[in-house]
């Protein structure tokens, strides 16, 4: 009972102190404010754009890494020995099937071979720009195809080499605007192929000429192969393998791929890797430690509000100490101890760093309302917490001094103060 109604009698006080001096109170947590607003609004942004591309990018497929010519390199990549990755075989279809019998680390295992940029036909409807991939029986289970209308290849259509199709949303919609594409043909390159499958609508991506499912479509790796030739000249294939949940890290998947790869080139031991092994965590790395960059930009151009506040803060604290002196040394005789003391202005100072910080959130929630495109901003609680943990922080610094000086003060001396 004490310890509440210390601070129901320090709630009281905060607030007297507020309503008192309304104007001065705002102009001081005005800092806080525009802190704690500056520094919360970038992390969401942040946020929202990282969690957007990452949405974006479901076509890179989680747990899975690649087998591929070139290494995945994020920088300038002016000390890159490119001529040496362009002397590399691809990957082959004999390599996929002898992964795909051999792995005891993979889920799936898939080969693709992409081109961008074909035209589809249908009558006398035609869209162009389109991502066209060849894959393999497991793609499925190696990348997100999120089928709405129809079903995915069998293993029999693959192996057949059939000229069926799965197509992206925005394609159905072009080529057969008044009813459903399943069951319906389209012409790539001069070979019909029957659609089997639509998938879902996935909309915008967040940058233009990022890819998205609307503007995909898969068809059989033979099929693909009898319109576009593969090869050093041609479209190069890139091999798929997903790891299973327990391989924490990939690495023993990593290594069992990298050992397989080595056997069937005929790589002897001292001759390195004609080959290169990427993950999906390496794209997702990049992009965190980018918006880390951003993140931390955001703290030193809030923090530089959030000092300025905090000063604003303390001023206040030391005013009410000044103010209160009398009522101090009142309660000091009549038997409150130096921590009452303490804590009411400590908790006086929290709140009005906790308004300060509170109106800053409140402000970037209204952000939120704004329509943004394609991007969907959200205020997140781990967001609305560290605005609100910032803000006690910054009142516990700025009250302590003030409180501690408050505490000390000798009763006697502070009954006859006026």
């Amino acid at each position: 009972m004490l310890y509440l109604r210390l601070v129901y009698e320090s709630f009281q006080f905060a607030w007297q102190a507020l309503r008192s001096n309304l104007l001065r109170t705002i102009l001081s947590l005005l800092g806080v404010t525009i802190g704690i607003f500056a520094i919360i609004s970038v992390f969401t942004i942040v946020d929202s754009l990282e969690r957007s591309i990452r949405e974006s990018m479901s076509f890179v497929g989680e747990r899975t890494v690649y087998v591929e010519k070139f290494p995945w390199i994020f920088g300038d990549g002016s000390d890159i020995p490119w001529w040496k990755f362009m002397q590399r075989p691809s990957p082959t279809i004999r390599e996929y099937r002898y992964l795909h019998e051999t792995l005891e680390n993979a889920e799936g295992v898939a080969l693709v071979a992409r081109r961008g940029g074909n035209t589809f036909k249908h009558r006398n409807n035609s869209i162009g720009g389109i991502m066209l991939q060849g894959v393999t029986a497991d793609f499925n289970k190696v990348a997100e195809v999120p089928i709405e209308e129809g079903r995915f290849f069998t293993q029999q259509e693959i192996d057949g080499s059939r000229n069926v199709i799965i197509i992206g949303n925005e394609v159905a919609q072009n080529l057969y605007p008044y009813g459903s594409a399943l069951g319906g043909d389209i012409r790539i390159s001069g070979q019909k192929f029957t659609v089997i499958g639509v998938m879902e609508k996935q909309g915008a991506g967040l940058f233009e000429g990022m890819p998205t499912n609307d503007k995909n479509a898969y068809v059989p790796f033979g099929a693909f192969g009898k319109m576009f030739s593969s090869g050093p000249r041609g479209v190069q294939p890139t091999l798929m393998i997903k790891g299973k949940v327990e391989d924490v890290g990939l690495q023993n998947l990593e290594y069992e791929v990298k050992g397989k790869m080595r056997t069937i080139r005929g790589l002897k031991p001292y001759q390195e890797d004609n080959f290169a092994i990427n993950r999906s965590e390496m794209m997702a790395d990049a992009i965190g430690e980018m918006f880390s960059i951003i993140g931390i930009a955001g703290w030193v151009i809030g923090g530089f509000s959030i000092l300025v506040g905090g000063f604003g803060i303390a001023n206040i604290m030391f005013v009410s100490v000044k103010e209160r002196t009398n009522i101090i040394g009142i309660q000091k005789s009549l038997g409150a101890k130096n921590f009452f003391i303490l804590f009411q202005f400590l908790f006086e100072s929290v709140f009005l760093s906790l308004i300060g910080g509170g109106v800053g959130i409140l402000l970037v929630s209204l952000i939120t309302l704004i329509p943004m495109g394609s991007l969907d901003i959200i205020l997140t609680p781990g967001n609305i917490l560290l605005g609100l943990g910032v803000s006690v922080v910054i009142g516990v610094l700025s009250g302590i001094i003030p409180a501690v000086i408050a505490s000390h003060l000798d009763p006697v001396i502070a009954i006859r103060s006026k």
